[in-house]
């Protein structure tokens, strides 16, 4: 088995079989199974539910029920199950291919669309659909649970991925993102107009030492990272179209390093404003461009992902504010 390369080739989560969790004074009277729904980002509210249920979840050492109303201060201790290698359903899925061959297949993702199956989210994914256009001929080597699949991007992410057939490509490619000689483009729309016309974010990114569910710079045990970031246009006074180069890719790179210089991305509700004006369904982001050296030709290839309309119609909406 391969370990990860890098946080966002496969954002394994960092969920040890105890989590720890802290109650921190905006969650004064909330209850248990909505906090925890939203401070871990990879299981559903009704996964939480069953551990509840199943007596896993217990606050100052003792076990409550899922409407238990919280404390700031309360420690929660969840004990997840030991993780299995169930057997992944393929899907008849419609999938968006921009390229395939005996070794890869490109796929412009749309939003919403969970890249690969975790509690809460055993069906519907990615994987589940290229195990069914794939017939099963996907590399093994991130597991079961995530054949193919080298790298992922968020679910409210839309763009270019990459996953591969066969072990050999797989580790041709997963390669190139150790070495980050692959090339990534983004695309997004941020808060606040810029002065300047480009810019390169260096901090560290590492897990939030309060809330599981986001990532924070400057953290003690934080991975070095590096955005390059142009500014495509400024939009009415208040926002701009920009398009982010990774030089590194950490987990939520470009939403943690945009909001650290005061430019979160719209709709990302987790990094920006608590309130989407716009009340769109995720982040503006979009990976445009993927690039790399084929695993077999050697040869470098490009593949480009158009914009979404949700994308092209907001920015066609603040043009003309």
């Amino acid at each position: 088995m391969m370990n990860p390369i890098d946080d966002d080739i496969l954002d394994v989560s960092e969920q040890d079989e105890n989590i720890t969790l802290i109650v921190e004074l905006e969650y004064d009277k909330e209850r248990l199974d909505k906090y925890l729904s939203s401070s871990l980002d990879d299981l559903s509210r009704s996964y939480i539910q069953k551990l509840i249920g199943e007596g896993r979840i217990f606050v100052d050492g003792k076990a409550v029920k899922s409407n238990f109303r919280l404390t700031p201060g309360q420690t929660i201790n969840i004990y997840l199950p030991e993780a299995k290698e169930a057997q992944i359903v393929p899907e008849d899925i419609p999938i968006d291919i921009i390229y395939e061959d005996s070794d890869i297949i490109v796929i412009n993702k749309h939003k919403g669309f969970v890249v690969h199956p975790s509690p809460g989210h055993e069906s519907g994914t990615l994987v589940n659909a290229l195990l069914h256009h794939c017939k099963n001929q996907l590399s093994g080597i991130n597991g079961v649970l995530r054949p193919g699949i080298v790298h992922r991007i968020d679910r409210d992410t839309t763009g270019v991925i990459v996953a591969c057939k066969n072990d050999i490509a797989h580790r041709h490619i997963a390669d190139q993102l150790k070495e980050h000689s692959i090339t990534r483009r983004y695309h997004a729309i941020v808060y606040n107009t810029f002065k300047i016309d480009s810019g390169r974010v260096e901090a560290s990114i590492g897990r939030h030492p309060k809330d599981r569910k986001k990532m924070a710079v400057g953290t003690r045990n934080g991975k070095k990272a590096a955005t390059n970031y142009r500014v495509i246009e400024n939009l009415a006074n208040k926002y701009a179209y920009i398009e982010c180069e990774l030089e590194t890719g950490r987990t939520h790179q470009i939403r943690v390093h945009m909001a650290s210089i005061h430019h979160p991305i719209l709709g990302d509700t987790i990094y920006g404003p608590n309130k989407d004006p716009f009340h769109l369904e995720g982040q503006a982001l979009h990976a445009k461009v993927l690039g790399f050296i084929h695993p077999s030709t050697k040869k470098y290839m490009e593949f480009t992902a158009p914009l979404p309309d949700y994308f092209t119609d907001l920015l066609t909406r603040l043009r003309n504010r």
